[in-house]
Parts: structure tokens; sequence; C-alpha cells
């Protein structure tokens, strides 16, 4: 089982997209429950419905041989009747059953939810309010649960009454051949306790049926999700990504995400060796989509997003990946200690190479300053940090990873002036003479870009150097420059 849910988190490597759409709490729940379920059908199946069925068999068997085809036809027909009202209630349960999994995974979701962005709750005062949307899933749950608990109660009469009624019958015909004397009073009461020694795993017969019908339903959600396919995938034999200059290029490149909705719009552009490109625009323009599509977390609708001439496709998403750095607008770390955090740039580095990068991204000394230094555990989603300690950590991470393409999403536009400048201070240092691509929202951290591009409903409307485009009579460009300008005095 240890294996199984293993392989389930590795299966769970699946797109962007997938992820996106699903809910943490109820994934988590559909693993644990199919994989458990597995456990509890193997031993269900080899430890007690097979040796059940066998010891029904050789119950029949004796009955026919020992008195008469009579009483092997009683016992048969009881046994039918018991299976097949078993099978009958268990299946109409199983409805039940799913139901009640459903709403046990949309509890458990509201839970993590809420731990989750504890801060959000505070924030808006919202205590109360999670607690009763999480009561209103638990009672839900709850009435589902005592659906499932009354129709387990009907089914169990139900299997109680056959057995008894087979019994009477029974033990009526045998007392009849006693007194007519075609049988003996030491035949009865050997008849009596054989009837009651089958009918005991014809009883378990049923309790296992039913329990392995629930964990068939348990693992339901499992196999579909095993049945999930990632969007993106390697083609058969896709060669590894081979970096010589690490030049960028999207050509004639259109994404969606959906139909209706165009995304970018036939966009091209270059972005050479050791050069660095800025995106720019409104939110919505498809400035990180383009980040996203170089990295390969979608494949592009139309188009080529090429490196050194290779087309991202059809080579390796692991080779890709490992030549690109990413340093997102919101770093995630995860709960672990600085050092680890710092490592999963390269998990073979030593902790020499790990403090070299931090002092690398000016975050050295502030590790030093806790009590526990690098050993200090950052909290859930690093929460313990600052938004500029974080970034830190994530540039620091890229120093260690050493990638020829570095991607910058929108790196500071979530921290303030002063601790942005001392951040564009680091991340001109890791940029430096490595090909660079930069989604920015304050336009003063890309002045010096090699070349921007303004974009606007996933097109490129205008490109140049900042001079360039200040340049440009009533230019969009200009235009966000000014009104960013004016907003800081």
């Amino acid at each position: 089982m240890n294996r199984l849910f293993c392989f389930l988190f590795q299966h769970i490597r699946l797109s962007l997209q997938w992820h996106l759409s699903r809910k943490t709490g109820e994934m988590l729940r559909i693993m644990d429950r199919g994989t458990a379920s597995i456990s509890n059908v193997l031993s269900y199946m080899l430890f007690n419905i097979v040796p059940t069925v066998v010891d029904i068999l050789i119950g029949v068997v004796y009955f026919v041989v020992m008195f008469n085809i009579w009483y092997g036809v009683l016992v048969f027909i009881t046994m039918a009747v018991y299976v097949v009202a078993t099978v009958l209630v268990t299946e109409w349960r199983a409805k039940i059953r799913r139901k009640m999994n459903l709403l046990d995974n949309q509890k458990n979701t509201k839970a993590v939810d809420a731990l989750l962005n504890f801060e959000t709750v505070k924030y808006f005062n919202a205590e109360q309010f999670e607690v009763n949307r999480f009561k209103d899933a638990f009672h839900e749950y709850q009435r589902a649960e005592w659906w499932t608990t009354t129709t387990l109660n009907l089914l169990n009469t139900v299997q109680c009454v056959t057995i008894v009624l087979g019994l009477m019958v029974g033990t009526l015909l045998c007392a009849m051949d006693v007194v007519e004397g075609r049988l003996t009073v030491g035949d009865f009461v050997l008849f009596y306790a054989y009837m009651i020694q089958l009918y005991s795993p014809l009883s378990l017969f049923g309790t296992y049926y039913r329990l392995l019908q629930t964990s068939v339903v348990d693992m339901e959600n499992m196999f579909e999700l095993l049945e999930q396919q990632a969007d993106v995938q390697d083609l058969d034999n896709a060669p590894d990504l081979q970096v010589s200059g690490s030049e960028i290029e999207f050509k004639n490149v259109s994404f969606h995400y959906a139909k209706e909705r165009p995304i970018l719009k036939n966009v091209s552009f270059r972005v050479p060796s050791g050069r660095t490109v800025a995106l720019v625009g409104q939110s919505g323009a498809g400035k990180s989509t383009i980040v996203r599509l170089l990295f390969r977390f979608y494949d592009v609708i139309e188009g080529e997003v090429l490196i050194d001439s290779q087309n991202v496709r059809y080579v390796t998403q692991s080779s890709l990946r490992q030549v690109i750095g990413v340093v997102p607008q919101d770093t995630v770390l995860f709960n672990e200690t600085i050092r680890y955090n710092v490592r999963y740039g390269r998990q073979a580095a030593t902790d020499e190479e790990v403090e070299q990068a931090a002092m690398s991204s000016d975050i050295h000394e502030r590790i030093l300053e806790f009590p526990q230094g690098y050993d200090t555990v950052v909290g859930e989603r690093g929460l313990k940090l600052s938004g500029g300690e974080k970034q830190r950590v994530a540039i620091a991470r890229n120093i260690l990873k050493n990638p020829c393409i570095l991607m910058l999403d929108e790196a500071t536009s979530a921290l303030d002036t002063n601790t942005e400048r001392n951040i564009q201070s680091s991340l001109s240092k890791i940029s430096r003479n490595r090909t660079t691509l930069v989604v920015a929202h304050r336009l003063s951290t890309i002045v010096n870009a090699d070349e921007i591009l303004m974009m606007h409903q996933g097109e490129i409307v205008e490109r140049g150097t900042h001079a360039q485009l200040l340049e440009i009579p009533n230019g969009r460009y200009a235009a966000l420059w000014r009104a960013q300008v004016e907003a800081h005095h």
C-alpha cells in the first residue's frame, strides 16, 4: 500500500491546468481513502469471502449426502435468497455511500481552505463565517452518514430474517422426519448444530460483501484520478534540450485557455543570448502566459516556442526546466528550514554552497540573526519570513540552480519601494550575462532592459528600449510611464 500511495503521489505530477481545477483537501482524501480500500478489498477477498464460499459449498454437499436432497435444496435456496438480497440492498446503498463520500470530500476541502488561508479569514473577521460554513458542510455529511447507517440496519434486518426463516423451515422439516422415524434425535441435534455453524460464515459473507462494496465505492475516485492524463506530455523518444547560447524565440504564437477568449494573438519576439527583454502591459495582456508557455506548463495552440532553434514541444520537459530559473511574484516556501528551502534549487548542494548563494542574494546576514540560523523553520508557506526575505530565498535558490535562462515574473510587484530597490540589486546580479525574460508591473524596474515589449490584449503593440518607447507619440508605454511617475509624486 505504501508503494501504491507513492505511485499516486507521483501520478499527480499532472499539468498546471489540472492542479488549478482541483482542491487540495479533496485530492488528499481521495488518495488516503482509495489506498486504504484496496488493502481492505484484498484482505476481504483472500481471508473472508473465498473461505466462506468454500465452506458453504461443502455444507450443501454434506446435507445432500448425509440427509437428502431436500435439505441441500433448502440450504441452497436460503443462501441464494440471502446473497441476492445482500447484493440488491448493497448496490442501492452504494449510491448513498457515494453521496456521503462526496460530502466528506467537500467537508475536508472547506476545512483545508480555512486553515491554509487563516490570515485572510482574520483580515475580514470571518472566523465565525468559516465555522458556520464548516458546520453546514459537516451537517450535510452527517445526514448522509445517517442514511448510510439506516440502510445498513435495514440490510442487517433482511439478512437476519432470511437466516431465521431458513433455520425455522429446516428444523421443522427435520423434526417431521424424526417423528416419522426417518431420522433420529441425534440427527436432529446434528442438523441444528451444523445449520447454526453454516449460517455463521454466511452472515459474515454478507458483512464482508457490504464492506467490499463500500471499499469499491471508495476506490472509484482514486481510479478516476489514475485515469487522468497530463495535458502536456513528452513525445516518445524526445531528446533532451541542447543549450549553446540560450536564445529564446517566440514565433507567431497564439494561445487560449478557452476558445472564446484568446490570450495571445500571433506573438513574435526574440531574446538574444545574454540579453534582457521585458514584458509590460495591463493585467490580462498575456505577460504571465508567455512565461508559462516558455516553461511549458501549456503547449501553444499555434506557432512555436524555440530555445536555440529547438522547439520546446519536442524536447523533454525535465531538460527544458533544468535550464530555466523562475523568480515568481509570490514565492512559496516549504514548511521546512531556510537551508532546505534554499537548497531546493539544487538538492545536492553542500552547506557551503547554500550559504554562498544566500550571501549572493544578500540574505545571509539576516539568516544569522534568527536564533536557529539556517535551521529556522519558515512556517506554512513561509509566513514567518517577510515578503522581501522570501524573495531573497527565491533568488538564492536560482543562484544555486545556475540556470542559463532566467524568468522574473513580477518578482518585486508585491514589495514596498525600499524593499523593491534592494531586491532589484540582487536580481541584477543574478541576471547578469543570462538570457532574461522579465514580466514587470513597475516600469522603473526595467528601464535598463535591452528591449521592452508593450502588450495589449494579447498582442505586442510597441517594442523598443525605454528611451525609444517614450518618444512614441501617444504611445501606450509612455502613457503608462507618466501615470506611474505621477502616482509616485
